[in-house]
């Protein structure tokens, strides 16, 4: 089969397009014919060799969530069957044709949602949901602050702020292109998070008290300015820090308001099948009912994951980037 690693880190160029064995699976697993992957920044930050959780063993294929067709199942394996459309979140591998997973870890995909409509909803839009309501607990009527908010994550988060009762979004991005987007998704007022004294306008924009909860993406410098942001017993949940940079958090920032910072790693999340299945499906059934607009905004062949990942790393793209195996065969 054909599938896209690293043997080394590095920019964009040392991802490879190559030939690789075909997976079979084991006892409890089902082979997956991937036609659709997402990306997420984790996969920029792996390649380039950042600070991750967990290890990245070159060659390495990344790929964290997929969808596709149930190809084959392993012995054992009764609760799916072969030709079922269906979703998994592997954590790797999923830049390939084939990926081999644990059947119970597959979430079956309704009619009336495609490959690739699955890919952008399965790592975003369960970072978007289970970061606002199990890390930061949003509350009826609580204001939010969305960093990156026209990008994979934050669109979800924007809606789904929302869908759960949110007061007041505010969508933070960098260009007015971007925040026309996450306004049209519902957020109330927007803000341009690259230039100085950003933090001042969210105050004017919350009558002087700053948001509950703030999803900080950047890292750096930027953790300081939305710390500033934000208002007595306000929680920002960290999901990462596109920058690469590392942030520096003064604790009198904290200590006097009242403030916390709570870290969020999707892959931990994983261990808890049930709380994730419920969460997709009631993320499903808001697509299906209008609720919730999926947004996917670049669509390439897996054999330009290079290009995809330089679009991504620029901060050229809005909404789901995703990656699709077989349109070159």
């Amino acid at each position: 089969m054909k599938a896209v690693r690293f043997h080394e880190i590095g920019g964009p160029e040392v991802l490879i397009y190559e030939e690789v064995p075909d997976p079979m699976p084991k006892d409890g697993e089902v082979m997956i014919r991937i036609e659709a992957v997402g990306m997420n920044f984790a996969d920029v930050m792996r390649r380039r060799g950042d600070d991750y959780p967990e290890p990245s063993p070159t060659p390495f294929i990344l790929g964290a969530e997929v969808a596709g067709t149930i190809a084959a199942v392993g012995r054992g394996v009764t609760s799916i069957e072969i030709g079922t459309p269906a979703l998994a979140t592997p954590g790797a591998g999923g830049y390939a044709q084939y990926i081999c997973v644990p059947a119970a870890t597959v979430i079956p995909l309704p009619g009336g949602i495609g490959p690739v409509q699955a890919a952008a909803l399965m790592g975003h839009g369960l970072t978007a949901a289970l970061s606002l309501r199990n890390a930061a607990r949003l509350a009826q009527g609580e204001s939010v602050l969305v960093e990156a908010a026209a990008g994979g994550v934050g669109s979800f988060a924007v809606q789904l702020a929302k869908l759960y009762g949110a007061g007041k979004v505010i969508a933070a991005a960098s260009t007015p292109e971007k925040r026309a987007i996450a306004e049209g998704l519902g957020a109330d007022a927007s803000v341009d998070y690259t230039v100085p004294g950003w933090a001042s306008e969210v105050k004017e924009m919350t009558s002087g008290r700053g948001v509950d909860v703030v999803l900080e993406t950047a890292g750096g410098e930027n953790v300081a300015h939305a710390l500033e942001a934000m208002a007595p017993f306000g929680r920002m949940v960290f999901l990462g820090q596109s920058s690469g940079r590392t942030a520096l958090i003064d604790p009198w920032q904290l200590t006097v308001p009242n403030r916390t910072v709570t870290g969020f790693y999707i892959g931990a999340y994983l261990a808890f099948p049930e709380l994730i299945q419920t969460t997709v499906s009631e993320i499903i059934g808001f697509i299906m009912t209008g609720r919730l607009s999926l947004q996917v905004g670049t669509v390439l062949p897996l054999s330009q994951a290079g290009e995809a990942h330089r679009l991504l790393e620029g901060r050229k793209t809005t909404g789901k980037v995703v990656l699709q195996p077989w349109l070159d065969a």
